[in-house]
C-alpha cells in the first residue's frame, strides 16, 4: 500500500505494459522496422568511410587516378545514407509519437475508468490527495514518458543493438574489446536499478502524503481557524515538505553518482578500441578502415547510449507512477448487480433491520425499521453523529447495510442500475459538484435527452436567476465564462433533480451553503417542484421537521421515535426535548 491505497507489483506493470502495446501492435512494429531502416542507413556510412580510407590506402602511388572516382562514389553514397537515417529516423519518432499519444490516452482513460467504478463506500474512505496526485502528476508523467520515452527509446535500442551487430560482423576481435569495455555502463546501470524503484516510490508517495495535508487543510480551513489549529497545521505541513525534500534528494543522489559513471564509461570502448586496434593493425590483423569503422561505429553507439541513460531516469520515475495509477486496480470494485427488475409494489419504501457499519466493526445503525409511504414528507431528525447521514445513503442505495434491507416496491434499492435507480430516489447534499464545462452538458448529466428548454424551466423551478445574464446562454462554459457561487452552484445541483424527475427525493440540508434569504427562497420553488412526490428530509434546523407530515427521531445509530410533530412533542421524549430546546434558542420562537 501507499498513501493508503494500493500500488501495483512489477509483474502488474510488466502486464499492463504489455497490454499497451498490443493494443496498438501495429504502430510498434511499424516503430521498429522503420528504426531498423533509420539505423541501417546509419551503419552504411561508417561501413563507406572505412571502405573509402582502404581505397586511398590502397590505391595511393602511380596509376592512382581511377582512385578519386571511387572515393567520389563513396562519398555520395555517405551523403545518402546520412540523409535517408535522418528521414527515417524522422518517421520513426512520428510514427512512435503518436502511438505516445494514443496509449497515454488509454492510460488515463483506464485510470478514469476504475475510479468511476469504485463502490461510493470505497471512493468517499479514499485518501483524496493521493487519489489526485495519482490522476494528475502520476497519469502525466506516464503520459509524457510515453509520448516521448517510448519512441526515443526504441529506436536507440534498435540502433544500438544494430552498431553493435555490425562491429562483431566488421571483425570479432575488436568487436569484443569494445563490448568489454562496455561492462562498466552496465554496472552502472545495474547498480541504480536495484535501488531506484524504492527511491522514486519514496518520492511519489510523499508527494501525494504532501497533496493530502495540504488538500486536508484547505477543505478544512475554516476549522483550522475556528479552534486554532493554524501552528499545528503548519507544523504537519512543514514535516510533509520535509519527507518530500528528502526523497527527491535521495532520487537526486541515484542520479548524481550514475550519469559521470556512465559517461566515463561511455568513453572506454572507443579508447580501448584505438588501442587495440592500434596493436591489431600495427600485427598486421586488421585494416586500417576496419580499425576507423570500428572506432566510428563505437562513437556512434555512445549516442543511443546516451539516450537511454538519460531516459533511463525518467523511466523509473515513470515507472513508479505507472504502478501508482495502476494500483487502482486492486481496489474492490462494484459488485455486479442482480438483473434489474422494476420495483413491483409501487414506490413504497421499505428499511428492515437494517444494521450498517463503516468499518466492519462498530455499527454506526442498528435495527432500523422504517416504512415511508408514497407520498409524504417524512423529516429525519437527530443530534450530531446520531446516523441521520447514513440512513439517508442507504435509502438512496449508495451503500447497503451488511444485514437487513432496504426496498423500493420489492426491490433492493442498491440492486437498481444507477439510471434505473434515479428514475426512483435522489439524494441531494449539501456538497454540489460543477463540472468545467457548459451549463448544457452541467444538467444533461442528470437526463442526456432534454431539450434547451426543459433545462431553462428546471432552472426557473429551483429559483435560479442567474441564467438571463449568462454571456453566451446554455453554451456558456462555467469555470472559465462563468464562475459560480454558491448558491449557483446549488441551484445547478437542484436543477437536476427536476429534470432526473425522481418519484422520492431525500434532502440532506440541500439549501445549507445558502445565505438565509436565497435558501428560503429556493426552499419555496423546490417545495412547488416536490410537490406530489415523496420527500425525505434530513433536518438540522427543527422548521424542516415541524412542516414534515412525520419525523423520526434518531439517537445512537437508532430509530427511537416515529410520529407526527403534535404527537412526539406530546409525548416528551427525545424530540420533544430537541423542540423545547431550538424554540426557547430561536429569536422568533419558531
Amino acid at each position: 500500500m501507499s498513501g493508503g491505497l494500493p500500488v501495483a507489483g512489477v509483474a502488474a506493470v510488466r502486464g499492463a505494459a504489455v497490454r499497451d502495446l498490443r493494443a496498438d501492435r501495429g504502430a510498434v512494429v511499424a516503430l521498429v522496422l522503420v528504426s531498423g531502416l533509420a539505423s541501417a542507413a546509419g551503419l552504411l556510412g561508417p561501413w563507406l568511410l572505412g571502405g573509402i580510407i582502404d581505397t586511398i590506402q590502397a590505391g595511393s602511388g602511380p596509376g592512382s587516378g581511377g582512385v578519386v572516382g571511387v572515393v567520389d562514389r563513396l562519398a555520395l553514397g555517405v551523403v545518402l545514407c546520412t540523409v535517408a537515417q535522418v528521414v527515417l529516423r524522422w518517421w520513426a519518432l512520428k510514427i512512435g509519437y503518436r502511438f505516445g499519444e494514443r496509449t497515454a490516452a488509454r492510460v488515463r482513460e483506464r485510470f478514469l475508468t476504475r475510479a468511476l467504478a469504485l463502490p461510493p463506500r470505497a471512493a468517499d474512505q479514499l485518501p483524496l490527495g493521493d487519489l489526485i496526485a495519482r490522476g494528475s502528476t502520476d497519469a502525466s508523467l506516464v503520459a509524457a514518458v510515453l509520448r516521448s520515452a517510448v519512441p526515443e527509446v526504441l529506436v536507440a535500442v534498435v540502433h544500438a543493438v544494430l552498431l553493435i551487430v555490425a562491429v562483431l560482423v566488421l571483425d570479432p576481435l575488436l568487436g569484443l574489446c569494445g563490448l568489454g569495455c562496455l561492462l562498466g555502463v552496465g554496472a552502472a546501470v545495474r547498480w541504480y536499478l536495484r535501488r531506484a524503484r524504492p527511491a522514486y516510490l519514496a518520492v511519489a508517495d510523499s508527494g501525494a502524503e504532501l497533496a493530502e495535508v495540504i488538500t486536508s487543510t484547505a477543505r478544512g480551513a475554516r476549522t483550522v481557524d475556528l479552534l486554532g489549529l493554524r501552528h499545528r497545521r503548519t507544523q504537519v505541513t512543514e514535516a510533509a515538505l520535509a519527507q518530500a525534500r528528502s526523497a527527491r534528494l535521495g532520487a537526486l543522489w541515484l542520479r548524481t553518482v550514475l550519469f559521470p559513471w556512465a559517461d566515463v564509461s561511455l568513453v572506454v570502448p572507443v579508447a580501448g578500441v584505438l588501442l587495440a586496434g592500434g596493436a591489431l593493425y600495427s600485427g598486421g590483423v586488421v585494416s586500417l578502415g576496419a580499425v576507423v569503422t570500428a572506432t566510428v561505429y563505437l562513437r556512434q553507439l555512445s549516442g543511443p547510449l546516451d539516450t537511454l541513460m538519460l531516459w533511463i531516469e525518467q523511466l523509473q520515475g515513470a515507472g513508479a507512477s505507472y504502478a501508482r495509477v495502476e494500483g487502482l486496480a486492486a481496489l474492490p470494485g462494484e459488485e455486479p448487480p442482480a438483473p434489474p427488475r422494476e420495483p413491483e409494489g409501487g414506490d413504497r419504501i421499505q428499511v428492515a433491520n437494517a444494521h450498517y457499519s463503516y468499518t466492519g466493526r462498530r455499527d454506526v445503525l442498528r435495527g432500523i425499521d422504517l416504512v415511508v409511504r408514497p407520498g409524504e414528507r417524512l423529516a429525519v431528525v437527530g443530534t450530531s453523529g446520531a446516523g441521520k447521514t447514513t440512513l439517508a445513503r442507504l435509502l438512496a442505495g449508495l451503500d447497503r447495510p451488511h444485514t437487513g434491507s432496504v426496498t423500493i416496491g420489492g426491490t433492493v434499492v442498491a440492486d437498481l442500475p444507477p439510471e434505473r435507480l434515479r428514475e426512483h430516489v435522489v439524494l441531494i447534499t449539501q456538497d454540489y459538484h460543477v463540472f468545467h464545462d457548459t451549463v448544457r452538458d452541467n444538467l444533461r448529466l442528470a437526463r442526456p435527452e432534454a431539450t434547451d428548454e426543459e433545462l431553462r424551466a428546471a432552472l426557473e423551478a429551483v429559483g435560479a436567476t442567474w441564467p438571463a445574464g449568462l454571456p453566451y446562454g446554455l453554451d456558456t462554459e462555467l469555470g472559465r465564462d462563468l464562475h459560480l457561487d454558491a448558491a449557483g452552484a446549488q441551484h445547478l445541483s437542484l436543477a437536476r433533480v427536476v429534470l432526473a424527475d425522481p418519484h422520492t427525493v431525500i434532502l440532506d440540508e440541500a439549501t445549507a451553503q445558502l445565505d438565509p434569504r436565497t435558501a428560503r427562497r429556493t426552499e419555496r420553488s423546490l417545495a412547488a417542484v416536490l410537490r406530489g412526490r415523496t420527500v425525505i428530509a434530513i433536518a438540522h434546523r427543527l422548521q424542516t421537521a415541524h412542516d414534515a407530515d412525520r419525523i423520526a427521531v434518531m439517537e445512537a445509530g437508532r430509530l427511537v421515535e416515529l410520529g407526527t410533530h403534535d404527537e412526539l412533542v406530546s409525548a416528551g421524549g427525545v424530540y420533544g426535548k430537541l423542540w423545547r430546546t431550538w424554540q426557547s434558542a430561536s429569536p422568533d420562537g419558531l
